[in-house]
Formats: structure tokens, sequence, C-alpha cells
């Protein structure tokens, strides 16, 4: 029995007899002669057989067995000839469009709509070869520092964040909700490993309909203990993404060249801004004036990431000094940050509280109870070293590094306001 080859690698076996298997991507029928395109999860390879036969549809899985001989028309410089084809499955039924040409002719609803099949265009699978990429780089730069990779719970008995954005269920009889993030189990588990991350998704109920939020996403969370403030947790973030860059570069690297794109560099030091200075910059340049908003919005967001390319030649930037109503916790500014990627916010993460009292005089400053926090309270009674951490939504990434318009083009099977099938 033969062994299977992969398209990619066709060009070290020209002259043998090989076989390969995988989706009749095209079929082109000249006078004299049918070509076959086949792809496989490495590429395309060309099979030459003599006109006629009989015309199998494209998308049918099919087996293909003959000798491999050098061309220089053909995919990667080699293609089959003297073909055996076996249909390895039932005639396909049609794409819901033509997966051989090389731009995507369906709009975002069609191909959310049939996912399963158009995701099979190599343009449109790419991202998500780039997404897989980022997160091994991702993984493999924090293991590199010394952080351990937990997997924490999704169904909570209490909101993360606040009550206003979760997805309640029945938990047997109980209410309980989806996670917003892991944040309470991450910092639990700097008191037992220092250094963790995650990988998983998280649930927002807000009912936003725009082009850059959905209502599950997956984030690349991490939290370390003994820092000084929230400068330490920034540059492990530089790493981090330094990593992610790094990660698309090298193992989605045939991805990135199909889609023409341009990777970030990464500046040993990305830029820093403190927030009052880029409001009153974005002030001064004659646009909106944002001075005494709590927050960035969407053009403050994009004028302060072109601002950062013109003077600093940097495509990320850090934005520091938020006032406390926009993050965690010291007297009048937050030891918090928000990083900026090519116009949008992509990363939010800051110094936490580490010392009991302080959060119980924090809830009680807002008028609540520490009792429906005594699960995530209890940790901080037995002693926690100052730390804090980041959350970077995947799809986001994977948007900014592909110029997607829709967030949606880089999700799989999305979850938003309108949609929850396919």
């Amino acid at each position: 029995m033969i062994s299977r080859v992969l398209a990619a690698d066709l060009p070290k076996h020209v002259g043998e007899h090989v076989m390969i298997a995988g989706w009749l991507h095209r079929r082109r029928e000249l006078k004299s002669v049918t070509f076959l395109v086949i792809r496989d999860r490495s590429g395309l390879a060309q099979v030459v057989q003599p006109a006629g036969g009989p015309p199998l549809p494209e998308e049918t899985v099919i087996q293909v067995e003959g000798v491999v001989t050098a061309s220089a028309q053909a995919p990667g410089g080699a293609e089959i000839t003297g073909p055996v084809v076996t249909p390895l499955s039932a005639p396909a039924a049609p794409p819901p469009f033509d997966l051989y040409r090389p731009a995507v002719t369906a709009g975002l609803p069609a191909i959310l709509d049939s996912a399963p099949t158009s995701l099979r265009h190599p343009a449109l699978r790419a991202g998500f070869e780039i997404a897989a990429a980022s997160v091994a780089g991702f993984r493999a730069a924090l293991d590199a520092r010394d952080f351990t990779e937990v997997h924490t719970p999704k169904i909570v008995q209490s909101a993360t964040e606040s009550g206003a954005n979760v997805f309640g269920i029945d938990y047997f009889g109980r209410p309980a909700y989806l996670a917003q993030s892991p944040q309470f189990y991450k910092q639990a588990m700097v008191g037992v490993f220092e250094r963790v991350y995650e990988v998983g998704p998280v649930f927002r109920a807000e009912p936003h309909d725009t082009a850059r939020h959905l209502a599950q996403y997956t984030s690349l969370d991490a939290e370390l203990g003994f820092i000084n403030d929230h400068h330490d947790v920034m540059a492990v973030l530089r790493d981090a993404i330094a990593g992610m860059v790094t990660g698309a570069a090298g193992g989605a690297s045939a991805a990135v060249g199909l889609l023409g794109l341009t990777l970030p560099l990464v500046p040993a030091q990305i830029p820093e801004i403190q927030f009052a200075d880029a409001q009153e910059l974005i002030a001064g340049a004659g646009g909106r004036d944002p001075r005494g908003e709590p927050d960035l919005d969407p053009s403050d967001e994009r004028w302060l990431s072109d601002w950062a390319v013109r003077e600093h030649g940097s495509e990320f930037l850090y934005v520091t000094g938020y006032p406390m109503a926009k993050g965690p916790s010291r007297p009048g500014y937050s030891n918090g940050f928000d990083l900026l990627f090519r116009g949008l916010e992509l990363v939010t993460g800051g110094q936490r509280l580490h010392r009991h009292a302080d959060y119980l005089a924090a809830l009680a400053a807002r008028g609540e109870s520490p009792e429906a926090y005594a699960g995530y309270l209890q940790v901080f009674e037995h002693g926690m070293p100052p730390h804090g951490g980041f959350a970077i939504g995947l799809e986001r990434w994977t948007a900014r590094l592909t110029g997607a318009a829709n967030i949606r083009t880089v999700t799989l099977f999305p979850r938003d306001l309108h949609r929850l099938s396919p």
C-alpha cells in the first residue's frame, strides 16, 4: 500500500510513483487533456490526465495515484501524470461560490451562512492558520518566561466584571453565568504558580452590532506576581506580542504570503503616552476635543495609532494613566493600560489590588456587600503578592494582522447579536 504524499511535498518525489488525496479544487477541460487541481492541508497539486473520464464535480474527495513529473507551470513545480483517480466520497454538491477563484466572490453573510464549506477557500482559511500560529507563539513566549498554562471554569456563580453583560444559565436549578473572563481564577492561580496564562472562550452579553464586537471570543490571558507596577506587566505583554508575530511568521508563512501581509515589527520598547497627554494632542490637532472624557473612542484610537507611526515608527502604542473610572485601583489614576495596534484597542491590562483590606474598602465605597464576593476574596486573606495581567482578543488580533474589515471574517462560527448558527 502506497503511503499518502502531501501536495506541498510533490517536488521531493519527481520520478516516483505516489498517492495523494484531497478535494477536487478545480477541473479544467481542454481539447486533449484534463487538468485536475487537488487541495489538501498543505496546498494544491496538479494532476494531468487525458481528456474525458468521469466528470466529478468540484469538492468531491478523491485519491490519485501516478508518477510525479517536473513542470514549471504546475504548483510547486511538479505534477502527477498517468493518474488513476478514485473517488473517496459521493459526488459533492456545488459549493456556495467558486472556491477555486483567487478572490472570494461572496459577501460576509453568505460566507458565514455556509461557513463549513466556504472556509475551505484558501484566502478565508488563511486567517485561521495565522490565528493558530499566533496562539502557538503566545504560548511559546510565556512558556519561555516560566508561566504555567491553566484551564479555568467557564460556568461561574457570579459575574466576573459586572452584572449587566452576562449570559445567565440554569445550573441544576440554581442561577449561574457564562464567564466574562478568567480574571478571578487567574488571580487566584498567581497564589499557586506566580505566573499563569490561559487561552479560552469568554462571553459578553452586550448588544453591540459592530464590526469589532462578538458575544463570544477567544481571550489570551496572562497574570503574573511579584511585580513593581504595571510596567512589568507591559514588558511581558510586549514579549508575548513579539512571540505572536514570530509565530505567525514561522508557523503560517504560506498564509501570510497568500494574503500578501506585512507583519508588524515589535519595538524593543513600545512607546507609551499618558491618557491626559493623548487627549491634549488630539484636541490640539483641530479635531474633536476628548478632554474630560474617561476613555478613548474609536476615532481617538485611530488618531493615536497614526501619531505613533509618525512620531515613533511603531504600530503599537501604550496608553497609560487612565482616571480611576477606567481601570484598577490607585489614587487619582489607575495602574492600568491599553495597547493600541493599527488603530484599535487590542489589549487592556494593569496592576491589581492585592491586599484584602483594599478590596473591602473598594466594595464599601461602591455600597456592595463582600459576601457576594466571598469565594473571590478568600485568596487575599491568605497572602497575595503585588500582581497584574492582561487579556488579548485573538479575533481582534487576527483581524488587525489580516486587514479584515469585520472581525467575523476571522471568527469560526461567530456568535453575535443576530447569529446563533451554524
